[in-house]
């Protein structure tokens, strides 16, 4: 996305940080409200386990800061997530201790085989709370059932900890459940109308020849945020899977925009006479469609500007076609009957772990780093007998949360949060603040001012967000651990020790095995979208219905968490300096551009499979579904051949296949036979106009692709 900012970016890597830094920190709707209930959370959970003496404090305030907030339906599920979590990983450490705890090395063993274990639960578990809800619970007890003490204490220990997570829960889903009764607001739908909005008045400025200065920077701003936020928040909503499909689709839409308008903001606003309406009327429409967003209605389908020629004004037609697909997604190509549900022919199964989990390789590398990295930590601290370091295993777990995409943002945002959060902040209380406090109000003075700067960074895009989580855990780690002010600066080194331990194994280990920079697994997100996209155009190939539906279901999750996973990536890419920056920053314009309109291929074929699942309302005559699955399998082949050319296969000679004129010419065909009934003439039509948006898109895509390559 080539955006200012990273325009800026190449010219001056110090100057795009400062403005990086400035607009990720920026206010927005929203976010003082959001920081509020983060800080007030994380307080109660650490006065009650001040107050009461409840073991695991430091980890209970972490786990109350950096809880979702999310609506109220996800939050009375994600408490049945909490139990079943808690309750699997406590029943699992009980019974490890019970079996494996006869000798030194039969622990070890153990301890070791968890250590993969949580880590590959965390990728492979199709219930990803649980599944950190599980790892956490056996991260942090490790080391209590390696002490010397009674091994009644050891479960009375154990149990703390369950109680002291299930309590942060609470606190959190009390406080989120009254503000949600409170305000009742849709961020998803806010943050649209917002960009929107503020894309319409630069272009009614330049509409009228002059310069909305305080509007474009606010788009350029805007554009710098990117989607990221909006993509959580839409994650976190409750809209059923189809509306979050169509608006994740709005979401790249409208983050497409914005990059178009602010790369215009370099460019001078006079415009010639032919151009002004034009932007008048892009203005209108833009202005339109926030509108009808904001009022949950329908948009309209508009004509759409005949002009050819961009004029003066550089990205127009670009900016054109960019609204008419925002409009015909949000109008559904025609009917919304075609984007209804795949209908459940049984209570649909909640499956326990990902469609890939035992089939794709990547569970188990993340699950080899991870245990691999945690494992060290735990080799080492146990064999130089420095137990004060033990927080290097539950760091390496919690780091390994973070969603950010490229190792070297990560090795920047855990070293600063660590650096920041213990050594700056950790010791700088224990030696300048601290000895001067009393009371615990004093003390709660101090933990609000650390935890709302942990807070604010922390709601920030997921490029900064960990810093937040890191200044809040290495702060905690260190003053929330005992029930007393440390008077010993030795407590406070060694909890740094072990957190730097901790990330310096995650950084040499997690990072660098099967590591590779942010833009190449961009690439490899983007050639394994393309291969399911393709598995997705042959769907059904079962003839079992229910398999098949069951099938295409699984794909689609797989698809749409490929392309978040590519937006996460491409967060990452931006921090990356080196040699190697241009043509990186280059690469993940293009796969961006080109994902934004698989998106578009991708919704337009969920409303063509249902044709070919040939369910009720949706059947074919014969000729015609021949003719659909022939047109399906072309650009199934299609894609696979575009996922090979960016493997570095050699391009193949183009068919000369037309299959959208094979199905057009057969529905021509059957209708002059014999007059259809209206029901299947409505089928028809709405037919022919889904699968006429798949065949420019798609050529579109090859098209950009094939020039990239020949390019080189």
């Amino acid at each position: 996305m080539a955006t200012a900012a990273i325009l800026s970016a190449r010219s001056s890597p110090l100057a795009w940080l400062q403005q990086f830094l400035r607009d990720e920190l920026a206010p927005y709707p929203g976010r003082a409200a959001l920081v509020s209930r983060m800080v007030l959370c994380a307080s109660i959970a650490m006065l009650i386990n001040m107050t009461f003496q409840i073991p695991y404090g430091a980890y209970a305030a972490l786990y109350a800061l950096t809880i979702s907030r999310e609506n109220p339906e996800a939050t009375l599920q994600d408490l049945k997530s909490t139990v079943t979590g808690l309750a699997i990983a406590g029943a699992y450490v009980l019974l490890g201790a019970i079996f494996f705890s006869g000798g030194p090395i039969l622990r070890l063993i153990w301890v070791l085989a968890s250590l993969f274990l949580i880590f590959w639960v965390l990728s492979a578990l199709a219930n990803y709370k649980v599944a950190v809800r599980f790892g956490y619970l056996v991260a942090i007890t490790t080391p209590l059932w390696d002490q010397r003490i009674r091994a009644e204490q050891k479960v009375v220990g154990t149990l703390w900890a369950i109680g002291s997570l299930s309590l942060a829960y609470l606190i959190t889903a009390v406080i989120e459940l009254i503000y949600a009764r409170l305000y009742q607001l849709d961020n998803v739908t806010t943050a649209l109308v917002e960009r929107l909005q503020c894309t319409a008045a630069v272009l009614r400025s330049w509409s009228a020849g002059i310069s909305d200065q305080a509007a474009e920077q606010k788009l350029t701003r805007l554009a710098t945020l990117g989607t990221s936020r909006m993509r959580r928040d839409l994650l976190r909503s409750d809209y059923s899977g189809e509306t979050t499909q169509k608006m994740g689709a709005v979401v790249s839409l409208v983050g497409r925009l914005v990059d178009l308008a602010a790369n215009l903001t370099h460019f001078p606003p006079e415009a010639s006479n032919p151009d002004r309406p034009r932007l008048h009327r892009l203005m209108e429409r833009i202005g339109a469609l926030a509108t009808d967003l904001l009022n949950k209605r329908v948009p309209e389908q508009r004509d759409v500007s005949a002009d050819a020629a961009v004029g003066s004004v550089p990205l127009l037609v670009e900016m054109e076609q960019t609204v008419s697909l925002m409009t015909e997604v949000l109008s559904g190509y025609g009917t919304w009957e075609d984007y209804r549900p795949l209908p459940a022919l049984a209570p649909p199964r909640k499956p326990v772990f990902l469609p890939d989990a035992f089939s794709n390789p990547d569970h188990v590398r993340f699950a080899i780093r991870g245990g691999l990295a945690a494992g060290v930590c735990y080799l080492s601290y146990n064999l130089i007998a420095w137990q004060g370091i033990s927080t290097a295993v539950a760091t390496c777990f919690v780091t390994a949360l973070t969603t950010v995409g490229a190792s070297r943002q990560k090795q920047i945002l855990r070293f600063s949060g660590a650096l920041i959060g213990g050594v700056i902040l950790g010791f700088g209380a224990q030696i300048f603040i601290l000895p001067g406090l009393d009371s615990i109000a004093g003390f709660l003075v101090l933990f609000l001012a650390v935890t709302f700067l942990a807070a604010w960074i922390s709601s920030s895009g997921p490029r900064l967000s960990y810093l937040g989580v890191q200044i809040a855990i290495s702060f905690y780690l260190i003053n929330l651990q005992e029930f007393k002010f440390q008077t010993s600066l030795a407590v406070a080194r060694d909890r740094v020790a072990g957190i730097f331990l901790g990330l310096l194994a995650m950084w040499l280990i997690f990072d660098q095995l099967w590591g590779a920079s942010a833009a190449m697994e961009m690439k490899r997100s983007f050639d394994s979208t393309l291969r399911l996209m393709a598995n997705l155009m042959r769907e059904p190939v079962s003839m079992d219905q229910r398999v098949a539906i069951e099938r295409s279901r699984a794909l689609r999750e797989t698809i749409n968490s490929n392309f978040n996973k590519l937006r996460q990536q491409a967060d990452g890419v931006v921090l990356e300096f080196g040699p190697s920056r241009e043509s990186n920053l280059a690469l993940r314009d293009k796969l961006l551009r080109w994902q934004l309109q698989l998106r578009g291929l991708f919704i337009a074929r969920i409303a063509l499979l249902k044709y070919r699942l040939r369910l009720p309302g949706f059947e074919l005559p014969e000729p015609i579904f021949r003719a659909l699955l022939a047109f399906d399998m072309v650009h199934a082949e299609r894609l696979d051949q575009m996922a090979d050319y960016l493997q570095g296969n050699p391009i193949r000679d183009q068919q000369n296949s037309e299959p959208l004129r094979t199905l057009k010419e057969s529905i021509q065909n059957y209708t002059l036979i014999g007059q259809p009934p209206d029901a299947l003439a409505a089928r028809l039509r709405s037919l022919l106009a889904l699968s006429r948006q798949i065949e420019p898109l798609l050529a579109s895509i090859e098209q950009e692709i094939l020039a990239a390559i020949q390019s080189r």
